[in-house]
């Protein structure tokens, strides 16, 4: 599967890494939050490298809907039961914050997007509910919505939540954008280039182990999604969650707002006019990393929707992005405990990482720089600590009970066939799990066991992954590492 917004990129230009080489910052990750930070120190006169494993925009900011929406979904309702007013009011101010720096530097650099009301919608009594909790929480907060109980959409709705004046954009556009002034700044876009350790060289800065040498800076900045360091603790406060879209050209008039239900399963919706052909975005069915294995289902159950409502629509591109669910509600940004102040990191966007990344982006640059946000101060109090401990020990329960039931049906099952085209399955081969998939015709065997923290895998046929249950890592048919705290391939077991 791949992105209308990754097959539709500009090309954008990279450069070599030279080995050795020391820098002011280093930025693992060429998504919107690396991108962003990356350009902030750059301007502020950095000598600044970004790392990417990949390529830019690979991971989460190709794959995502591109919504710059300041309403989302049940978010600060959500954000209120966790915290007070005041981290709810900055929560709403940082986002507004990335919101407009991201949409003037659009301005700024003729980079185009489209003015777009964002409207969640309720077609149960239940959804209702959750969407006049949402308003009062939004009015508390500082957001102007507006409820209502009617849509331009094919169905009927039981009420409307409303933020009028929101965007959305092409999201490989903007990394396009921002690259091209990055390095106009003298900074470096390195990719194919895998971080898999820093060490600290002393009180001035760290040495970066990376898949084509070291190189040393006196600041690096985990952009990865989840951070790939575990020194932080970050993986035992998220919840990775994998969500689908579906991309369908259209003959007809379909609604031009962007729509989110409050209701399950999950609908979102938005248009896109790429190269002079419009397209209707569908996306939802989202679910916990590596526990659904028959993932297609949900990507085809998109499309079946779609097509009810809108009879013109034709599927054109189907992906899936990955997205971590903080414990504490709202993101983890600022220094990563136990990297000896040199080390940071912006995670838990809970699917609002158009918005946030920038947020985040703003805040990293200006801890680095010796800037003052107060709004950053309040909203990213919440930190990897004792205070989640709840939280914490219930998902680390949750994820025992998957290290072990994995291990035991691993280790359970035997087979002398090999799978069908496009199937996967965990054998096992004395002690081992080793998983076993055909893909394009070719017979794959690599071990099961997710090298980060030792999770069995599970297949995805969708996508023909294999996915860690436990905290996200993903892995190619073959073994290759594609995202997740892992910093490491799979055994390939033919070996």
């Amino acid at each position: 599967m791949r992105s209308l917004w990754l097959d539709t990129a500009p090309t954008i230009p990279t450069d070599p890494l030279r080995a050795g080489a020391r820098y002011d910052s280093v930025v693992v990750g060429a998504g919107l939050t690396g991108l962003t930070t990356a350009l902030l120190l750059a301007r502020a006169g950095h000598r600044v490298a970004i790392l990417e494993a990949r390529t830019t925009g690979a991971v989460t900011t190709g794959n995502t809907t591109a919504k710059l929406s300041l309403l989302q979904g049940t978010t600060v309702s959500t954000v209120l039961e966790h915290h007070d007013a005041d981290l709810a009011r900055a929560y709403v101010t940082g986002n507004r914050e990335g919101q407009s720096w991201l949409l003037r530097f659009c301005d700024e650099h003729g980079i185009g997007y489209e003015r777009r009301d964002a409207v969640d919608y309720a077609t149960t009594d239940t959804g209702a509910r959750k969407l006049d909790a949402e308003h009062e929480a939004c009015t508390l907060a500082g957001l102007a919505t507006e409820l209502g109980n009617a849509a331009e959409l094919p169905f009927p709705v039981r009420r409307t939540l409303r933020l009028k004046d929101q965007a959305q954009v092409h999201p490989l556009e903007v990394l396009a954008g921002l690259a091209s002034e990055f390095r106009r700044h003298g900074g470096s876009l390195i990719e194919g280039v895998r971080v898999e350790g820093v060490a600290r060289t002393g009180a001035d800065g760290v040495e970066l182990r990376t898949s084509a040498g070291a190189v040393t800076a006196s600041n690096v900045v985990l952009a990865t999604g989840i951070p790939i360091l575990d020194r932080g603790g970050y993986f035992a406060v998220l919840q990775p969650m994998r969500s689908y879209c579906v991309a369908l050209t259209v003959d007809d008039d379909v609604p031009e707002d962007m729509y989110l239900s409050a209701d399950s399963p999950t609908r979102s919706l938005r248009t896109a006019t790429v190269d002079g052909r419009k397209y209707l975005v569908v996306g939802g069915n989202g679910h916990k990393v590596g526990h659904t294995s028959n993932t297609q289902a949900r990507v085809d159950d998109l499309t079946r929707w779609a097509q009810e409502y809108f009879p013109t629509a034709r599927p054109a591109y189907a992906w899936s992005a990955q997205d971590y669910a903080p414990a504490a509600a709202v993101p983890y940004v600022g220094k990563v405990p136990a990297g000896g102040g040199h080390i940071y990191a912006a995670t838990g966007y809970n699917k609002w990482g158009m918005t946030n990344a920038v947020a985040a982006s703003l805040a990293l640059a200006a801890e680095i720089l010796g800037g003052n946000m107060p709004w950053a101060d309040t909203l990213y109090r919440t930190k990897v600590s004792p205070a989640d401990a709840l939280q914490t020990a219930q998902k680390n329960a949750v994820v025992g009970l998957d290290l072990v039931t994995g291990w035991l049906s691993g280790l359970a099952k035997t087979a002398s066939t090999a799978p069908a085209e496009g199937e996967g399955r965990v054998i096992r081969e004395g002690a081992r799990p080793i998983g076993v998939c055909t893909v394009d015709g070719v017979q794959h065997r690599v071990s099961a066991v997710c090298p980060h923290l030792k999770g069995i895998l599970s297949w995805n046929d969708a996508e023909r992954s294999w996915d860690c249950p436990l905290h996200g890592s993903r892995f190619t048919a073959d073994g290759k590492l594609l995202e997740g705290p892992s910093t490491s391939d799979l055994a390939d077991t033919r070996r």
